[in-house]
Formats: structure tokens, sequence, C-alpha cells
């Protein structure tokens, strides 16, 4: 989310095609918070770990990020992988995966109308690298197409119009719905980058973005706080996979078009790297927040299994182009499917 919302796309990680061998090894370190994201929880109380979750922690180290992951079983969620699921963080876009449900609630409910048109123009902008945000003339499209360009291109001008008319109330309604107790909107980007020029002492969003983006400046651990920006843990956003692919976040017709949608993300430089063969599909939605990378989305294999894979991740260094701590999370997703089929049938 912001003006580096989506970074340049990485080799996909090394790997043949997927096995059922249960990957184990790898080392026990920890990369600890970055940032100050606030909510940390003490790693010395960690269960016992399996193979799986050691070698994950270690590619997240030797990536230099933080890392959050929550991999499962589509149709058997209780079998998953898990590092620190439960642990709220700012999410960046990956909001706008619930806006998009909430949007499909209120267009079955005839309380939006999807093909409803709206103009947006210059002073409708906001801040980003993709869609109407870097477009200069006004622009009219359908209330769907919106939906369309912020899930695709995490278009944050089209984001932010969408969250205008379905309001944050009813985001936060559709959360809790689905048992999303760590999740908040909380007025999306435009409050977002609100904050953070106050949180940063700057005089402007640029200022602010580039004080993020300094490795030399120790930035304030509020701007990390996941209570004043859009949150959600990672177990969270896999219950909102889980609902949409399984047709219980809304209708059938709308969870299929939001499959559909989540299909033709423009990003594949995070998750799909673990997965880049031409008959695995993966959906999902990428979101970006200073040093924080995410992707939520899932993976459909070609026997017809299908995970569910969030994974979000803290850099150690601010810069905005980091191709190892965008690649890991395809690699570290890649090895908790592995380790899934491996225990299928046991």
């Amino acid at each position: 989310m912001g003006a580096g919302e989506e970074r340049g796309r990485d080799a996909p990680s090394g790997g043949g095609k997927l096995g059922n061998g249960t990957v184990s090894g790898g080392d026990e370190r920890e990369s600890g918070t970055m940032h100050g994201s606030g909510t940390k929880r003490a790693s010395g109380s960690r269960r016992a770990e399996s193979g799986a979750q050691r070698t994950i922690r270690g590619m997240f180290a030797d990536a230099g990020v933080r890392g959050w992951l929550h991999v499962a079983d589509l149709h058997r969620p209780a079998a998953c992988v898990t590092i620190d699921p439960d642990e709220p963080v700012p999410i960046g876009s990956v909001y706008k995966a619930p806006l998009m449900v909430a949007f499909c609630r209120l267009a079955e409910a005839g309380e939006i109308d999807p093909c409803r048109r709206v103009t947006l123009g210059p002073a409708d902008r906001l801040p980003g690298p993709t869609g109407i945000s870097i477009l200069r003339d006004p622009v009219t499209v359908s209330l769907r197409d919106l939906v369309v360009l912020m899930m695709t291109v995490s278009d944050n001008t089209a984001a932010n119009a969408v969250l205008r008319l379905v309001g944050t109330a009813a985001v936060d309604e559709v959360c809790r719905a689905l048992g999303m107790a760590d999740t908040r909107v909380h007025g999306g980007v435009a409050t977002t980058f609100a904050q953070l020029v106050a949180e940063t002492g700057t005089d402007s969003l640029s200022d602010a973005m580039e004080r993020m983006s300094d490795n030399d400046t120790t930035v304030p651990a509020v701007v990390y706080n996941p209570l004043s920006k859009a949150s959600a843990s990672p177990a969270d956003m896999a219950r909102l996979l889980r609902a949409i692919w399984t047709g219980r976040a809304a209708s059938p017709e709308s969870c299929a078009f939001m499959r559909e949608v989540m299909g033709r993300q423009a990003w594949s430089h995070r998750l799909g790297s673990g997965f880049p063969y031409d008959d695995v599909r993966v959906s999902g939605k990428t979101g970006t927040f200073g040093s924080m990378r995410h992707e939520a989305g899932v993976i459909e294999l070609p026997d017809g299994s299908a995970y569910t894979a969030v994974v979000f991740t803290q850099a150690a260094r601010a810069d905005s182009k980091l191709p190892r701590a965008d690649a890991v999370i395809g690699a570290a997703a890649r090895t908790a499917v592995e380790e899934l089929r491996g225990m299928e049938g046991t």
C-alpha cells in the first residue's frame, strides 16, 4: 500500500515440481521484530516445532525478515503449518480482500448497485504506482470494475472510492461474521497515509515515505502498531480465503467472482514465485507497508488439492527493493505445502 505498493518481480525460487515428501532440517534462528511492530509475543514460550517450521524460520532469517505464516489444507483446515498465526500486524493492501467481500454482500442485499458508474477526477487520486492512481484525467467506471482494479493491480484510488461507499462498518461486520476477530480496516489507505505524516513528524506523505525507506533513520514504533492501521493475523486471512473458496463468504455467484478476480492479480513475485508452473493456479492479494511485504492467497494444484497460504513479513532493512524478501514468501509457502502433502493420509 502506498507509493511503493508493488515492487519489481523476482525470479522463481528454485526447486522442481511439488512432491509428497516431508521437508525436514533447517535451523531455529529467530529474526526478531523489525522496526517495532508492536505486539510480538515471546519466542521463548514457543512449543516444540516441526522440521518444516524450523526450516521456514531459517528461510525467513536468511532473507533478513521476521515472518508470520499460516498455510492449511483448504478442506482440512486443521492440517496446517503455522508460525505466529494469531498475531495481528499491519497488512497494507491486503485489507482490500475483506473490503471486496463486504462489497459483494451489500450488492447481493441490494444496498449497492455494482453497475453504478463513478467518476473519479484528479482530486480523488491517492498516491500509488498503478491503475487510476497514475492517470491525469477524470475516469468513469462501474463500482464492480473499481473492485477489480483494487484487487488485480492494487489500485489505491479505486479501493478508496469503494471503501467510501461500502463503509468501514460494513467491512468490520463481515470480519465479525467470518470469525476474524483480529482484523480491522481503520479507514483503509487514506487514513493510513494521513497517520503516517503525523506519526513520522513530517510535512507531507512523500517526506513520510522517504523517512520510512531510510536505513539510517529510526522509524517511530507507532508506525508499525497494528492497533492504528489496517491489520489482521495470518489465521484471520486464512479464514477469509477459506470462506471465499468454499462459497461461505457470500453467494456462490459472488464467491466465484471473487475467486476469478484474485486469480487475475498481476503480481507473481511473492507467493507465485514458489509455484512457477502452468498447471498450478495461484490466486492472491499482496500488501506492502514500509518494510512489510505480504501476500494472502490460495494454491490450487493439478491433482485437485488446494491450500490457503498467508505469509506476512517485515524486513530488517527499509530498502524499497529487496528481492529476497519478496521471494521468501513463495519459498516459505511452498515448504509448508510440501509438508502438508507429506502428511496426507496420516
